[in-house]
C-alpha cells in the first residue's frame, strides 16, 4: 500500500546501572509481567530544561534522573507504581501512578504527593500516561486492565481550573497519548486495539467522531507511549517490534532499528535524537535499556521546554 518504510540505526545512550537491579517478583508483575520476576520496568521517558532524562520504573515505586553523560541517579523511591511522567512548563514533575492516580514530584526532595486521586468518589482503573496542552490543560489515559475483553477504558482532561472532564470511557487499553500541532486532535494509543485512535475536540473540549487513524499489526502488545515531531509526525512505541514513524497524514516512513524482538515502551526527543525505552529484555538489549536514534525530522518541543 505504501513504500518500505527507512531504517534508522539505533545505538545504546545508557542502560539501569546493576547496584539498582534486585529481580524479584512484584504484586505489579504478577498481574502485567506474567509472574515475571523483574529488575525494573521502565516508562515516563521526559527531558527536562538541562537536557537530563527523566524515567520512572513501574514495579518498584522508583523515579530516575540520566543526565547527558548516561549516569544515573535515583530522585524518589515510594509507594507507588509510577509510569507516565510529564513536566509542566513551570518546572513542575507529575506521574501517572497507576495505583495512587495523578501524583506531583519534588525534584529537590524526592516527595511524591497526590494531585488527583478519584473521580466522583471512585478511584481510577490504573492511570497510565500524560500530556500536557500549551494552555497548562492535563490529558490522561485510565487503562487499568481494559482490553477488547473490556473496552471500558478512559481518556480524561484535568484543565487549570481543577476541573475533571471524561473525554471517552468506550477504548479497549487506552495508553500513549500526544497532540497534534494545532492542538485540536488528541492522538490515543490503543494498546489491545493495536491502534491509534483519532480524537477531534470541539468548541466546547469534548470529543466527537472519534476514529481510527493507524491500524497496526503484529508485536507482542500494541501501540504504547507516543511523540510528536516538528512537522506533524507521530512516533508510536510498539510493544514487541520497534519505534514507527508515521507522517501527519498516518503513512508509515521510517522505523528504529533495533532488533527483532524489542519491548519497547516509550520514547522521548531531545532534538532529533529520539530516545527509546526498552523495559523487557530481548536478544539484543537488556531491561532497562535506553537507546538513541537520529530521526529524519526533530521533536516537537514539549512545554515543559519553555
Amino acid at each position: 500500500m505504501y513504500p518500505p518504510p527507512r531504517p534508522v540505526p539505533a545505538a545504546e545512550f545508557t542502560r539501569l546501572p546493576d547496584r539498582f537491579r534486585k529481580p524479584r517478583r512484584t504484586a505489579w508483575g504478577d498481574v502485567n509481567a506474567g509472574g515475571m520476576e523483574l529488575d525494573s520496568f521502565l516508562e515516563g521517558p521526559s527531558f527536562d530544561r538541562a537536557g537530563n532524562l527523566w524515567v520512572t520504573d513501574i514495579p518498584f515505586g522508583r523515579v530516575f534522573r540520566i543526565d547527558p553523560a548516561g549516569d544515573w541517579t535515583l530522585v524518589a523511591e515510594y509507594d507507588g507504581w509510577p509510569n507516565g511522567l510529564k513536566i509542566h512548563k513551570d518546572g513542575g514533575i507529575f506521574i501517572t501512578d497507576y495505583k495512587r492516580g495523578v501524583m506531583r514530584l519534588d525534584a529537590a526532595t524526592g516527595a511524591v504527593t497526590p494531585v488527583l486521586e478519584t473521580w466522583k468518589s471512585e478511584g481510577f482503573k490504573g492511570v497510565n500516561d500524560l500530556f500536557f496542552a500549551a494552555n497548562g490543560d492535563l490529558y490522561f489515559t485510565d487503562q487499568g486492565q481494559t482490553g477488547l475483553h473490556d473496552p471500558t477504558g478512559r481518556v480524561f482532561r484535568l484543565d487549570t481550573q481543577g476541573r475533571l472532564t471524561l473525554l471517552l470511557d468506550t477504548v479497549p487499553s487506552p495508553n500513549g497519548l500526544v497532540m497534534n500541532r494545532t492542538e485540536h486532535i488528541l492522538f490515543v494509543a490503543v494498546t489491545r486495539g493495536n491502534a491509534v485512535w483519532r480524537l477531534p475536540l470541539m468548541a466546547d473540549g469534548t470529543a466527537s467522531k472519534v476514529g481510527l487513524f493507524i491500524q497496526m499489526s503484529g508485536g507482542g502488545g500494541g501501540p504504547d507511549g507516543m511523540a510528536l515531531d516538528e512537522s506533524g509526525g507521530l512516533v508510536v512505541a510498539h510493544v514487541g517490534t520497534t519505534a514507527w514513524r508515521f507522517d501527519a497524514l498516518g503513512r508509515p516512513t521510517h522505523f528504529v532499528d533495533a532488533g527483532d524482538d524489542i519491548f519497547c515502551t516509550n520514547v522521548a526527543f531531545a532534538g532529533s535524537e529520539l530516545h527509546v525505552v526498552v523495559s523487557r529484555p530481548g536478544a539484543r538489549y537488556p531491561s532497562g535499556s535506553i537507546l538513541k536514534a537520529t530521526m529524519p525530522v526533530a521533536g516537537k518541543a514539549m512545554y515543559s521546554h519553555a
